[in-house]
C-alpha cells in the first residue's frame, strides 16, 4: 500500500503575518493596559500585546499584590490617582466588593477587549525586535495558544514589559542596579556603583480552617530557625501576605532610625513581603527561573517554620495558595530624555513638561532579602507631597519612536523605589499612551511632539480626569469658564463657582476646589451654568468625588480590607439630570441612574443651541448633600 506524506512547514518555518498600527504596546501589566486604552481613545489604532494570559501584571489573580501609589494607603490625603486608574478600580468596587480576583481579571479584560481602536494578542511574547539602534522597525511575536507569529509595525512602541525588553532588544540605552554617588549627586546613593537591585518575591494566602491542620514540609524545602527571622516579625498571622506596605515617617526619618519601634508594627499590618531574593544575583532576569525556584522553597521553609517551629498562632491555619509567578520589583531601567533623581523627589519638584506624578516613599530593599540576616530588610526614605513625573522619562534616549512606561522609566535607582509602584506606573503609562496616539496622528517622533505640543498633551491629560501637580484646566474648548455659576445651596467654602477652579480634586493643603450643597430635601439639589449668549453643546463632563483619601483597590490583606469602606463612594452621585435650555425652553436632557463613576462623560446625540445647563442632583450613593469637583463643557 503506497503512504503519502504531506510535508507542512513547522510553524518556525511560517513567516509572521504583518499586521500595522500606529501605537504598539509591549506589556499588559497596569502600564501597559493604562497606556493602550488611552492610545486608543485618543482614535489612535492601537494593539497590545501581554504574555500572560491575565491583564494587571503584579495586580492580577497570579500574583495578587494591591495597588499601592502616592496616597501611600491613607498616609497622605488628597492623592490617590484618577484617570483610566481610577474608572477600573471603581468598576470592580461596584462588580465585586467581596474581591474576587476571577472578577478583577474580568474587569481589566473587557475593558482592553471593549475598547474601539485597541487589538488585544494575550498568551503572545515578544520574541524578536528589529531595530537599527535608532529606531524600531517591527516586533515579531509568537502566540502560544494559537502557535501563530506575528509581526506588528507601528508608528511609535511603548516598553511597557516591566524589565525593559522591547527597549533592551532595540539597542536602547539602559541601566541596571545602583549607580555611584556621582552619578547624579545624589545624597543617599553609595560611594561607587555595585548594580545591586531589590529582589524578587512569591506571595502566599494561609486561611483559618476553624480546627488544628497538619503541615509536613516537603523535602526541597529550608529548613529556618528563629535566627532567620531578626527585624521579620512572624507572630501574628494574617489571611494574606504582601508586599511593600510603608509606614510614612516624617521629612528626615527614614526606617532604620526607628526600627526599635516599627518593626514590629509595620509587619503585623504588611504581612511577609520581606520573603525576597535575587537583588545581589548576578543577573536578576537571566537568573529569573533560579530565583523563582529559590523563593519557593524559601516559601514553603517560612511556612514550615511558622507552622512547627513554636508557638506563632498558626496551628488552625492551612496554606491554600502559593504564588508560581514572582512579583519583580526592579530590574532594568531605559534612559531617557530626563533621569529622575532622589533630589527632585525630595523637593516636591514641578516640571514644565510634568505628565504625571508621584508620592511613594523611595524604599529601597536590602539586596539580598531574605538572605540578609539580622538586617532591617527595608530602608523607606519618606517625605511629604507630591512630585511630578516629566516627560522626559517616558521617552527613549537614543530609540526615536520607542516610549516606556512602568517601573522601567528613566529614574535613578533611588528614584525608582517611588516610582514602581503600580498606581504611579499606571498614571504614567495613561500619559504615555495618550502621548503615543497624538504624536502618530501628527506623524512626530514623541521626542519632538513633546517639543512643540506639551500644553496639548497636558491640558487632554486634565480633560481626561489625570492630575498633574501644579497644573489647572485652561482648555479653550471648554465653554464652562465663560458661564456664570449657581447653585440650590452650598456650604461655606464650598460654592458652586468651586467647579470652575480648573482643579478636580482637593489638594492638600490647597483649595477645596468642590461644590458640596447643603443636606438634600425630597427636590434634590440643583447646578447651572448660565451663558450670557448661546453657546453649541455637544459633550458635558462631570468630574465627581469618589473621596480620594480613600483606598479602592483589590487586596486579599485583611488588616489591609479592614480599613477599606464597603460598597460604591457613598460621595458619588448617583441619579441626576442633566438639561440645556435655551431661552427657558428645554432643549436636551438626560437622566442617568445608578451612577458608580468619577469621570461622566455624556456626548450628545447632536449638538444644541444653549444658554443654560442644569445639572439635578436627585440621590447620591449615601452622602447626605451632593458633591461636584468640575463641569466641562464642549460643543
Amino acid at each position: 500500500m503506497e503512504r503519502f506524506i504531506q510535508e507542512t512547514p513547522v510553524p518556525s518555518q511560517n513567516p509572521p503575518v504583518l499586521h500595522s498600527y500606529d501605537v504598539v504596546v509591549i506589556g499588559g501589566g497596569m502600564s501597559g493596559l493604562c497606556a493602550a486604552i488611552a492610545s486608543a481613545r485618543q482614535g489612535a489604532s492601537t494593539v497590545l500585546v501581554q504574555d500572560r494570559g491575565v491583564f494587571g501584571g503584579n495586580a492580577s489573580s497570579e500574583m495578587r499584590m494591591h495597588i499601592s501609589g502616592a496616597s501611600c494607603h491613607w498616609g497622605k490625603k488628597n492623592a490617590s490617582e484618577t484617570g483610566i486608574l481610577m474608572e477600573l478600580q471603581l468598576e470592580n468596587k461596584y462588580l465585586n466588593d467581596s474581591y474576587n480576583y476571577s472578577i478583577w481579571d474580568g474587569v481589566l479584560w473587557s475593558a482592553a477587549l471593549e475598547t474601539k481602536n485597541l487589538t488585544v494578542f494575550m498568551n503572545t511574547t515578544m520574541e524578536r525586535v528589529h531595530s537599527d539602534g535608532k529606531a524600531i522597525q517591527g516586533v515579531d511575536c509568537y502566540q502560544m495558544t494559537t502557535e501563530r507569529r506575528l509581526r506588528l509595525v507601528g508608528d511609535v512602541y511603548l516598553d511597557c514589559t516591566g524589565n525593559g525588553t522591547l527597549g533592551y532588544f532595540a539597542g536602547a540605552a539602559y541601566a541596571i542596579g545602583r549607580e555611584g554617588r556621582a552619578a547624579y549627586g545624589e545624597k543617599d546613593a553609595p560611594e561607587v556603583p555595585d548594580g545591586e537591585t531589590m529582589g524578587n518575591t512569591i506571595y502566599f494566602v494561609a486561611e483559618d480552617r476553624g480546627r488544628p491542620v497538619k503541615f509536613t514540609k516537603p523535602s526541597w524545602a529550608y529548613t529556618f530557625d528563629e535566627s532567620d527571622f531578626v527585624h521579620r516579625y512572624h507572630g501574628d498571622i494574617v489571611v494574606y501576605h504582601d508586599a511593600d506596605d510603608v509606614v510614612v515617617l516624617k521629612p528626615g526619618e527614614d526606617y532604620a532610625d526607628h526600627a526599635d519601634q516599627l518593626v514590629e508594627k509595620y509587619d503585623v499590618k504588611s504581612g511577609y513581603w520581606w520573603i525576597e531574593l535575587g537583588g545581589d544575583w548576578k543577573d536578576i532576569i537571566g537568573q529569573a527561573e533560579e530565583i523563582r525556584w529559590e523563593l519557593y522553597r524559601t516559601i514553603y521553609g517560612v511556612w514550615d517554620h511558622i507552622k512547627n517551629g513554636g508557638d506563632h498562632g498558626a496551628e488552625n491555619y492551612e496554606l491554600v495558595w502559593v504564588g508560581n509567578l514572582p512579583g519583580t520589583r526592579e530590574s532594568r531601567r531605559l534612559l531617557g530624555d530626563h533621569i529622575l533623581t532622589e533630589q527632585e523627589i525630595l523637593a516636591n519638584a514641578r516640571h514644565p513638561d510634568a505628565v504625571a506624578y508621584g508620592g511613594w516613599p523611595m524604599d529601597e530593599h536590602v539586596a539580598p532579602g531574605f538572605r540578609a540576616k539580622g538586617a532591617i530588610p527595608s530602608r523607606v526614605r519618606s517625605f511629604p507631597g507630591l512630585y511630578t513625573i516629566p516627560y522626559g522619562c517616558y521617552c527613549s534616549a537614543n530609540i526615536s519612536n520607542l516610549m516606556m512606561a512602568g517601573r522601567n522609566i528613566s529614574a535613578s535607582k533611588l528614584a525608582m523605589g517611588s516610582t514602581r509602584v503600580m498606581a504611579t506606573c499606571a498614571v504614567g503609562g495613561e500619559a504615555a499612551g495618550t502621548a503615543a496616539a497624538m504624536a502618530s496622528r501628527l506623524g512626530l517622533t514623541p521626542r519632538a511632539f513633546g517639543q512643540t505640543h506639551m500644553a496639548e498633551l497636558q491640558q487632554e491629560l486634565l480633560k481626561n480626569d489625570c492630575y498633574i501637580p501644579g497644573l489647572r484646566n485652561q482648555d479653550p474648548e471648554d465653554l464652562a469658564p465663560r458661564a456664570r455659576v449657581s447653585a440650590s445651596s452650598q456650604q461655606t467654602g464650598y460654592e458652586a463657582g468651586q467647579v470652575l477652579s480648573g482643579i478636580a480634586r482637593t489638594e492638600e493643603g490647597g483649595d477645596v476646589n468642590l461644590w458640596r450643597s447643603r443636606a438634600m430635601g425630597p427636590e434634590g439639589e440643583r447646578l447651572r451654568l448660565d451663558w450670557s449668549e448661546p453657546v453649541s453643546i455637544g459633550q458635558v463632563r462631570l468630574t465627581l468625588d469618589p473621596d480620594l483619601s480613600e483606598e479602592r483597590c483589590i487586596s486579599v490583606s485583611k488588616a489591609f480590607l479592614d480599613k477599606e469602606p464597603v460598597g460604591v463612594p457613598v460621595t458619588l452621585l448617583r441619579d441626576y439630570t442633566l438639561t440645556a435650555y435655551r431661552e427657558g425652553r428645554a432643549v436636551w436632557s438626560r437622566r442617568v441612574e445608578g451612577n458608580y463613576q468619577r469621570l461622566n462623560v455624556l456626548d450628545l446625540p447632536q449638538a444644541v443651541e444653549a444658554d443654560c445647563l442644569e445639572l439635578h442632583v436627585q440621590a447620591t450613593n449615601g452622602c447626605p448633600e451632593a458633591r461636584v469637583f468640575e463641569v466641562r463643557v464642549y460643543g
